[in-house]
């Protein structure tokens, strides 16, 4: 007789482990964490637990016109979770402030007292004399006020929960509707949110069974709860790696020796290489944000010096085969040519998460809808812009949108951002959202005085100077269209080969002093900074299939260089360009 057991690769036993681990758990109501470093499968794991839910108790849960919530973090995640589970009636699958608001937008009444006290809302409702009498709507996210309702922002939905969950009948309510709670990338949901999740339902008998599914190493977001414990959850580490050869899981595991991997194939092989610029004995850039780094021409080369010896040992730098991650965005501004529009932003999640109204709009609706139309996929244009209009009812339509986008084309090649924006507000073939008009409508209202005082109208009245170019390239760039990416671009994603580019540029992020701290070096106060280089790291350098490559622009000390020896133990595979 076969002893099956021994085929079994050490991923796959880390697995099986870990889903017997969850399934207990369920079938024990007992609260729940699934630690999954990268590559694990977490997502597996997830489709998993929903689906013997949906065996053991979906036609009770219809019945009772009851389902699992499953909350996650992207609309891509919420797909293809609705795939794998068959989009199951059982299962209600969504991101969390779509499941946020699916549960507070029926409570009207209670909206109206408690968004008066978020402090941005308090004000608007003093611009315009006082709550006017409309619902409180939310779609996409833009905060505005208007004369069929109040829309909200992201961040409002998630506060208003928050302070509703204090309220037993509404916690009674939610547990009533969703008996079991799954949030997946749990790491990086709301930390207020997570927190009344805990104080309600965990500490207290009685709410729902909340499952965790994530891995906190991989909180890369300022407003990400991270690691979430408490004595009543249980903690379920999934020790596999079903995604990166040997040599990057024993990269991985020597960062990480807490939550050791086991690899799918122990016998494949791949490569993991460092290169360092310490020899370079000009002036590197200096400052708080840039301080060690090499300027931008020279950390160009190198990237460029780096790419020829990768190839020449036999990388394809074909977008399809290698991402190139910049954890530097001076030199990736560089590399896009966006640098002039990218200086603007202080806070550079206001572009890579597009939380500035006009680079979402950009990104989101005029730049993809303008590549429907040049590829005259015009059902997908309109899906896009979400337009009423119809571009077959009238000639005259069909001929002013044509004539709408041809002049978005010549402004695109040759114009400016301003021109864009008041060919838009003319044209109205896309509309602009009200959030941008507004913002318009302030500039155009202000002195010359009032616009230098203001930080973000002088930042405006620049950026619409700046070549639309730009714009278009750092849409491109944010939509993950190029062989380039960053932090916010690489989450959750995997390619068969990936060069790291790290250097300065982010005043959170310093790869020289997080060298020097591993593992314990450094203070109390020094802990949070720690961890969010680390994190960062982690995620990076664990998104290859078969090669890693890392690159410093940014001068190492020996002791860093040391952490590195460590880590990458092959000898040549740390090379002084």
């Amino acid at each position: 007789m076969t002893d099956n057991s021994q085929q079994i690769s050490p991923a796959e036993g880390a697995a099986r482990i870990a889903i017997d681990a969850v399934f207990s758990a369920i079938a024990t109501k007992t609260h729940f964490r699934l630690e999954a470093g990268a590559g694990a499968g977490k997502t597996y794991s997830l489709i998993e637990a929903l689906k013997m839910i949906v065996r053991e108790n979906g036609a009770r849960l219809i019945k009772s016109n009851q389902r699992v919530a499953c909350i996650t973090y992207t609309n891509v995640a919420v797909d293809e979770i609705k795939e794998r589970i068959d989009s199951h009636p059982a299962v209600w699958v969504s991101t969390i402030h779509a499941f946020c608001w699916e549960l507070v937008s029926g409570f009207q009444s209670a909206l109206r007292v408690e968004v008066i006290k978020i402090q941005k809302w308090e004000e608007r409702f003093q611009e315009v004399g006082g709550m006017p009498s409309v619902p409180i709507r939310y779609t996409l996210g833009y905060p505005y006020i208007s004369d069929d309702g109040i829309y909200l922002h992201h961040s409002d939905v998630l506060k208003l929960i928050v302070l509703l969950m204090e309220k037993p009948k509404f916690r009674d309510i939610l547990t009533q509707r969703f008996p079991v709670i799954f949030i997946d990338e749990y790491q990086d949901t709301d930390e207020a949110f997570s927190q009344s999740i805990v104080e309600y339902f965990v500490s207290n008998d009685g709410g729902p069974l909340v499952g965790l599914f994530g891995d906190s190493w991989q909180k890369i977001y300022r407003e990400g709860a991270g690691l979430i414990e408490n004595e009543k959850i249980k903690p379920i580490d999934k020790g596999a790696n079903f995604r990166s050869v040997p040599e990057i899981v024993s990269f991985l595991n020597s960062i990480r020796p807490n939550l050791p991997q086991g690899v799918r194939d122990p016998k494949d092989s791949g490569q993991v290489v460092a290169f360092h610029t310490n020899n370079w004995d000009g002036k590197r850039k200096g400052g708080q944000h840039h301080g060690g780094d090499l300027p931008d021409q020279e950390a160009h080369d190198y990237l460029m010096k780096t790419c020829s010896i990768l190839e020449n040992d036999g990388w394809d730098f074909s977008p399809q085969k290698t991402k190139i991650l910049m954890l530097t965005h001076n030199v990736l501004a560089t590399e896009q040519s966006y640098k002039d529009l990218l200086s603007l932003f202080q806070n550079r999640d206001e572009v890579m998460k597009k939380e500035n109204p006009y680079i979402a709009f950009f990104a989101e609706i005029l730049e993809p809808s303008y590549q429907a139309y040049c590829d005259s996929k015009y059902g997908l244009m309109f899906s896009i812009i979400n337009s009423k209009y119809n571009i077959f009812e009238k000639k005259s339509d069909k001929k002013s949108w044509v004539d709408s986008f041809k002049r978005i084309g010549e402004i695109r090649t040759a114009g400016t951002i301003g021109d864009m924006i008041e060919h838009l507000k003319s044209a109205k073939k896309p509309r602009l959202p009200e959030s941008i008009l507004e913002q318009e409508s302030r500039l155009a209202r202000a002195t010359e005085e009032e616009i230098n005082e203001s930080s973000d109208l002088l930042k405006l009245s620049k950026m619409k100077l700046i070549s639309f170019s730009q714009m278009s390239a750092i849409c491109k760039f944010i939509n993950n269209h190029t062989p380039y990416s960053t932090k916010h671009g690489v989450k959750g994603a995997e390619f068969e080969n990936v060069l790291v580019v790290f250097g300065r540029g982010w005043n959170q992020y310093d790869w020289n002093r997080f060298l020097e701290w591993f593992p314990k070096s450094y203070s109390k106060q020094e802990e949070e900074a720690y961890q969010r280089n680390r994190n960062l790291f982690y995620v990076a350098c664990s998104r290859p299939q078969r090669r890693l490559a890392l690159l410093f622009t940014q001068k190492l000390s020996d002791a860093a260089l040391g952490t590195l020896n460590n880590w990458i133990d092959k000898k040549g595979a740390i090379i002084s360009l």
